[in-house]
């Protein structure tokens, strides 16, 4: 049964992303089964989201329909951690203008999934400080994080997750293509790139500023387009 909690979010997401678009839009099954193309200036990445987190999935499927994310930038660029986009305030910004506080007035409420946890190449909601852990309405970060070993996790129970244990699986695919584990549990993730990996890589490789718009790409990295394709089979 769908609690009044989620009937609220549903009715103020509805109204909030018309008011980005000229057009709202309505998405079918069909639209769930599909993955998400984003064609970046470096390059496409393609993405698939999780039907564990529903809600996030929904928002985002529902941003793409409208546009929201076109020609929007990839603000923030950390090697060996993520890269950050889906601030509105970014389309047309100046050189060195800080970004990051832009998006909705609405939060998606927290999804946490055991399952899905912060390897390489997930896709994740950014958010502000609030105490439910709610994300932000647009954007989101795409992890690229780093390999760890036995020692490096063992290190990362005792003094950043407070004794929290990470999974034998979990500890496995952290040790083999990496991630972030210390965001578990903290971040929702809510789903994966399935193809473009390597644009993921490279993006985060670019020279980014020292200023007061620290970290946002010297030269600009763009969504061009995101749109929705029909899913395919990826090795």
């Amino acid at each position: 049964m769908m609690t009044m909690k989620k009937l609220m979010f549903f009715a103020l997401l509805f109204f909030t992303t018309a008011s980005f678009a000229q057009k709202d839009s309505t998405l079918s099954k069909k639209d769930r089964k599909k993955d998400v193309l984003l064609q970046t200036s470096m390059g496409d990445i393609v993405i698939r989201l999780s039907d564990s987190t529903p809600l996030h999935r929904d928002n985002f499927l529902k941003l793409v329909k409208v546009g929201f994310y076109d020609s929007i930038l990839f603000h923030r660029v950390i090697q060996n951690f993520m890269i950050q986009g889906g601030d509105p305030d970014s389309k047309n910004a100046q050189p060195g203008q800080f970004l990051g506080n832009g998006g909705p007035s609405y939060r998606v409420p927290v999804e946490f999934v055991p399952t899905l946890f912060h390897k390489k190449g997930v896709i994740a909601a950014a958010r502000d400080n609030n105490p439910e852990k709610a994300s932000s309405g647009s954007q989101f970060y795409i992890t690229q994080g780093k390999i760890y070993t036995d020692a490096g996790l063992d290190s990362l129970e005792t003094f950043r997750l407070n004794g929290r244990k990470i999974p034998a699986d979990q500890r496995e695919v952290y040790k083999t293509i990496g991630g972030i584990p210390h965001l578990d549990q903290n971040y929702t993730v809510y789903g994966d790139v399935v193809k473009g990996i390597e644009v993921v890589d490279a993006i985060a490789a670019v020279p980014t500023s020292k200023g007061t718009d620290k970290d946002r790409p010297l030269a600009d990295v763009k969504i061009i387009k995101a749109k929705l394709i029909k899913r395919k089979k990826h090795s």
